[in-house]
């Protein structure tokens, strides 16, 4: 056995072993899990996001129809990058703002002053003498409803797309059958569009997972983060493991990581979409029914 207490005495395996378990690389394997946390997290508020825009986009009320297209419209056509920095900064104003009306109701100085955006201390959200974990769950909390705003809108699209390429004899034959409207969507549009979703929405799933470095924007440190400032060159004099550049190495971990989850997604999607496809009026469907067929009883 082997103590970290005095790294100048280690070398080879107990030393990398000890370099491993820093203080700052426990925040990069912390860091790991917050971006895990993140997708599981935004995923289903995003397809929440983008359900809801796609049925108002489909929507017999023409407000509301126009309000679900341009939701859909403008979120696709800003850059993702642009989105973030506006709308983390103009929703902490926002709330921040309704917070100091209620809280300091007498003050009489202008919120706007120049390009100065003052509040009183009551209305700083979080506080300024609130914990550091409420600061990072603020901050955590940005970024989810960040995420599932802008990807919401592509799930939008991709839903509105798959609802209307569910065949319409199956609707006209609801309709036959004399159910509602409401009773046509939910038993007959819904469970059947998600086979003309999912490689969208699986598209979309994938560039989730990458977009997740844009983290830093929205102040939260993440595994890029952590990455360049592990990996940079640390000199004996600020570090008790000195070594050179190894950024590379860092980012190639990364890489690794990045891969790993992306092919591990990729045959979930593979084996969800089979399990959708089975009895559908797809391509998908007819050769899932030829090989049942030609495979025969066993």
């Amino acid at each position: 056995m082997f103590a970290c207490a005095d790294p100048a005495t280690l070398e080879g395996l107990p030393w990398l072993l000890c370099y491993l378990t820093t203080g700052k690389h426990l925040s990069l394997y912390w860091a790991v899990g917050t971006v895990l946390l993140l997708l599981a997290i935004t995923a289903p508020v995003a397809m929440a996001f983008g359900f809801g825009g796609a049925m108002a986009a489909r929507s017999g009320m023409a407000p509301l129809r126009w309000f679900g297209k341009g939701y859909i419209a403008i979120v696709r056509g800003v850059p993702d990058i642009a989105f973030f920095l506006f709308f983390v900064i103009a929703l902490d104003q926002g709330i921040e703002y309704l917070r100091h009306r209620v809280k300091c109701p007498d003050w009489d100085q202008p919120v706007r002053q120049g390009s100065d955006f003052l509040v009183c201390a009551a209305a700083k959200m979080p506080l300024g003498n609130a914990p550091q974990w409420v600061h990072e769950t603020y901050g955590f909390a940005l970024a989810v409803l960040t995420f599932a705003i802008v990807f919401g809108a592509f799930a939008a699209n991709v839903l509105y797309g798959a609802m209307r390429a569910v065949p319409r004899a199956q609707v006209e034959t609801a309709e036959a059958y004399g159910m509602s409207r409401r009773q046509t969507f939910w038993r007959v549009t819904v469970p059947q569009m998600w086979t003309y979703a999912l490689p969208g929405l699986g598209n979309l799933w994938m560039i989730l997972i990458k977009a997740t470095p844009l983290l830093f924007l929205l102040g939260v440190e993440d595994i890029v983060y952590w990455a360049r400032e592990l990996g940079a060159a640390k000199t004996a004099r600020f570090s008790d493991y000195p070594h050179p550049d190894w950024r590379m190495w860092y980012f190639l971990a990364l890489l690794v990581f990045y891969l790993a989850f992306t092919r591990l997604s990729e045959i979930v999607l593979a084996r969800l979409s089979v399990r959708l496809s089975h009895g559908q009026a797809t391509a998908a469907g007819e050769r899932l029914r030829r090989a049942g067929a030609n495979a025969g009883p066993p």
